[in-house]
């Protein structure tokens, strides 16, 4: 089990979620939930790791708006941050955007 709960098969909302678990998917929509964050997350993911340094140019936002927003995923668990030298170097975690992804895989019932 991780930190942030269950390590395996998320199931989003295909079963009946208990209040810790909702909390819990609750929380990582929110730090989703914004545009800079979604594009940091797409910029992230699409080149498996990214530099803080080279973020700034891709997406057009000032660095500490940057910074609040990868700080905000960091926290969340959706990003893994790693320190080198003086930069910090970003890369999604993979367990928590399976967790995120399941909530919207919902079953389409006529």
């Amino acid at each position: 089990m991780s930190a942030h709960g269950p390590a395996c098969c998320p199931t989003g909302l295909r079963q009946t979620l208990d209040r810790p678990t909702a909390d819990r998917l609750a929380e990582l929509i929110k730090a989703a939930a914004d545009p800079a964050r979604l594009q940091l997350l797409s910029i992230i993911g699409s080149q498996e790791e990214a530099c803080v340094c080279d973020l700034q140019a891709e997406i057009g936002l000032a660095q500490p708006t940057i910074s609040y927003h990868l700080k905000k995923l960091t926290q969340s668990g959706l990003l893994i941050r790693e320190q080198r030298g003086t930069w910090a170097w970003y890369r999604v975690d993979a367990e928590r955007m399976s967790e995120l992804a399941a909530v919207f895989e919902l079953p389409v019932r006529v």
